[in-house]
């Protein structure tokens, strides 16, 4: 039967290739509605459906493209069997099961849709020439979050069902699937975007803790300004204990980062150190809120926006030469 489906999704293909494709679509004015590809993959999966396999392969040829390749990396999508691969790579208890709670905890992104429109729409202002990239949700077996390309930003589902999800002990670290949770979408989604836009520069002499920094301080500063109701320190994931933290130490970890000479290594695992969730430095032997170097780096970025306040967003996210940040006083 498989083998059958997979044939047919190809005929269809070829007979039907004057349709337009969902991922052809303009978006008018940053509108964005997310298209649902999550529930084409269960049909497809739970139901055994024909028809859901044909719109995945006619009218997202892109997105299963970087599903299969990209995500969840099972070949090519050229390769002949290829659709049998991904309905048995889907069948396995534990994605049904995730499948059908996803089905049931997002029957609905109104709110989602509209956070994404309201944030585009702000960016547009400061970035005119920005293009709105189609938005799609899908199920990634709890692979990327969101996945960014030219023109596409596909959401996973499946990465947000909530701090207390029960499957996500077992693959995360707590300080990782804590900020699992829908209202971290769409902020997600734009850190993600803008990343993608506005990539890191690895170039020689640019490649520090302190760069990274810079470079993460801008992203989250301007993510902060398109999502309404999240704080900077929201953003980050941090408990209302962690915010009280920062405000009180933020000063003695940003001297201890300079006095220790930590802001000009390249060493990947300082770096990962100070700005990966499931890492967390130590001050004088007690651990730091994961990600303290990310936050230490939207300070920086706030006190190098007052010293020069003629700097617009666009310019900010497109600058990597902020001259010596460590003149700056991040707190």
């Amino acid at each position: 039967m498989g083998r059958f489906l997979f044939l047919l999704v190809g005929l269809f293909a070829f007979s039907a290739c004057h349709l337009v494709r969902w991922e052809e679509k303009s978006v008018s004015d940053g509108e964005v509605k997310v298209a649902r590809y999550d529930r084409l993959q269960y049909e497809a999966v739970t139901l055994n459906s024909v028809t859901a396999l044909q719109k995945m392969s006619l009218e997202f040829p892109q997105a299963t493209k970087l599903l299969i390749e990209d995500v969840l990396e099972l070949g090519t999508v050229g390769e002949p069997a290829i659709i049998n691969r991904l309905c048995a790579y889907y069948a396995d208890t534990t994605l049904l099961r995730l499948m059908d709670d996803v089905q049931e905890e997002f029957h609905d992104l109104s709110d989602i849709e509209q956070g994404l429109t309201d944030g585009f729409r702000r960016l547009r202002k400061s970035v005119p020439d920005l293009v709105v990239p189609r938005v799609y949700a899908q199920v990634s077996a709890l692979n990327q979050s969101v996945v960014v390309t030219d023109s596409l930003l596909g959401i996973s589902l499946d990465k947000y069902m909530g701090a207390d999800y029960p499957l996500y002990p077992k693959y995360y670290y707590p300080n990782q699937y804590r900020s699992m949770e829908r209202r971290h979408i769409v902020p997600d989604c734009f850190l993600f975007f803008l990343m993608g836009r506005y990539p890191f520069g690895w170039h020689p002499g640019h490649r520090t803790l302190l760069d990274q920094l810079m470079y993460r301080g801008k992203i989250f500063w301007v993510v902060s300004r398109l999502v309404d109701g999240m704080s900077e320190e929201d953003l980050l994931g941090y408990t209302p204990e962690e915010k009280a933290w920062c405000k009180e130490n933020g000063r003695r970890l940003w001297e201890e980062m300079k006095g220790n000479g930590y802001l000009y290594s390249t060493d990947p695992m300082l770096v990962r150190a100070f700005t990966y969730p499931a890492s967390s430095p130590q001050l004088e032997g007690k651990p730091v809120p994961p990600m303290a170097g990310t936050w230490i780096g939207i300070q920086l970025v706030k006190a190098y926006l007052k010293q020069h306040p003629e700097t617009s967003v666009e310019e900010l996210l497109g600058r990597s030469d902020f001259g010596d940040p460590t003149l700056l006083t991040p707190y």
